[in-house]
């Protein structure tokens, strides 16, 4: 007997997105009610109510958009839902978006970005393999969908954007990736903020290229 369309199926992706919720807060990544998580299946997109705590999130509890951000079911939908489905219309291979108020990387979305293409440099090999290059949104009020529009337009590669003065949306091809990944700019954020005003060696492009090569991140600054 199938299950119910509302009830979670065993690895359902909306399982998913609740665990990784409650990882996230457990990481102190989601203060409060801030931050929201989607997971896209298929044409739909499943997507945390607004005010939800990541700590407790619902799987049968969940907001059902589709990709062009049309409410279908479920409660009142984050109002970040166009960062979200901006994402899955730019990336098709997109399954997963994490947008986040984590502490260090929302302080770096207050600072000027390294480069037009990367709020932040290639620090680490593991910011590169694992995000790439994260250009920073102009300052819009949270929900604003001409943000989201912009995101959606931009002419380069990216699965990470930091908002101006607000934190960072992370897609990936899974939840647990983008999780990794936004987990990731976390930590090189506040290693650049403990670097403070010195000046830190960079991976240079030979060192970057093989990097992106494996991993499939995307880097294009030098072009």
């Amino acid at each position: 007997m199938n299950a119910p369309l509302n009830v979670p199926r065993r690895n359902d992706p909306r399982t998913e997105l609740a665990a990784a919720g409650a990882h996230l807060a457990a990481l102190g990544l989601s203060p409060g009610s801030s931050g929201n998580l989607s997971v896209r299946e298929d044409s739909r997109i499943y997507l945390t109510p607004t005010g939800t705590d990541l700590s407790r999130v619902d799987p049968e509890a969940l907001s059902v958009l589709d990709l062009s951000g049309a409410h279908l079911n479920g409660p009142k939908p984050s109002k970040e839902f166009p960062l979200h489905t901006a994402f899955y219309r730019r990336d098709a291979s997109a399954r997963a978006v994490v947008h986040l108020h984590s502490r260090h990387a929302a302080a770096v979305s207050c600072l000027p970005a390294w480069h037009e293409r990367s709020a932040i440099p290639p620090l680490t090999p593991y910011f590169v393999m694992r995000v790439g290059q994260t250009p920073l949104l102009p300052y819009a009020a949270p929900g604003d969908s001409g943000q989201a529009d912009l995101m959606e337009s931009l002419p380069f590669p990216f699965r990470a954007a930091l908002l101006q003065n607000h934190g960072p949306v992370v897609a990936g091809p899974s939840m647990s990736l983008a999780v990794e990944s936004a987990v990731e700019l976390e930590e090189v954020s506040a290693l650049l903020l403990a670097l403070g005003e010195r000046a830190p060696r960079l991976l240079s492009a030979e060192e970057i290229a093989p990097l992106t090569q494996k991993y499939g991140s995307p880097w294009t600054v030098a072009d």
